[in-house]
């Protein structure tokens, strides 16, 4: 019996590196995963790089994440297919930046709102009556260090970040009674192959494994931590 048997969790972001850890592990404890894509054949692309059988419970749709319509129908249509919606990991985002803020041009203020805060706000508007649905759920979102530290020529990515961070919270006072837990982990570095096209020493090693990151996510998405909601973890290890 695996600790999620009967649950349903979508995960944006699901074929990325910390995404495809998330996935990996949520199917290894027994749900039902549901992932939203950017492209056809990202889906196929995913199951072969976790070397998923072919009876594996991952499914998922082309989705634009920023088009409100078409994130209500898509989730209304997984929630129908696969008996609800019990988990909501937004990992789905981006980085942008590099500039101070007066070198900074509001299209990359909007690009990184549209990427790290509308894209969850949209989700969390889709899932959570399906959560209702269902007598209580979790939401647990991915922010970043930067989001509550001071960094120059990040701002915009930060300022998102940390918009992410007050919605967090904002959804953990409104569903606090519905039993909906909310809370966000704030990685450092990651791990990835992307991040280690830059530095393949990982940061001396320092950089935390997306699994281990993927852990703590579904440590927040158990009844073990239901007692915890609002909450931004951070989730540095030694980066």
């Amino acid at each position: 019996m695996g600790a999620f048997d009967g649950q349903v969790a979508v995960v944006t972001g699901g074929t990325g590196g910390l995404g495809a850890a998330v996935v990996a592990a949520f199917l290894a404890a027994g749900a039902a995963v549901f992932v939203p894509h950017r492209q056809a054949g990202d889906l196929d692309a995913l199951r072969a790089a976790l070397g998923l059988a072919p009876d594996a419970a991952l499914s998922g749709d082309v989705l634009d994440l920023t088009d409100e319509d078409a994130v209500a129908r898509v989730y209304t249509g997984a929630a129908e297919r696969l008996g609800g919606i019990d988990v909501l990991i937004n990992v789905a985002g981006g980085y942008g930046g590099g500039q101070p803020v007066h070198e900074t041009p509001w299209a990359l203020w909007q690009q990184q709102l549209d990427m790290n805060l509308k894209t969850t706000v949209l989700s969390c508007k889709a899932a959570v009556p399906h959560m209702l649905a269902r007598g209580g759920g979790a939401i647990i979102n991915v922010g970043t260090r930067t989001a509550t530290q001071p960094g120059k020529n990040l701002a915009a990515y930060a300022a998102a970040k940390r918009a992410l961070v007050q919605l967090t919270e904002a959804l953990a006072a409104e569903l606090r009674e519905q039993n909906i837990t909310a809370n966000v982990v704030l990685p450092s570095v990651i791990d990835t192959p992307a991040n280690r096209k830059r530095d393949s020493s990982a940061g001396g090693g320092r950089w935390v494994q997306p699994e281990a990151i993927a852990e703590v996510i579904m440590f927040l998405a158990s009844p073990a931590a239901n007692i915890i909601s609002g909450a931004s973890i951070p989730v540095y290890g030694r980066a």
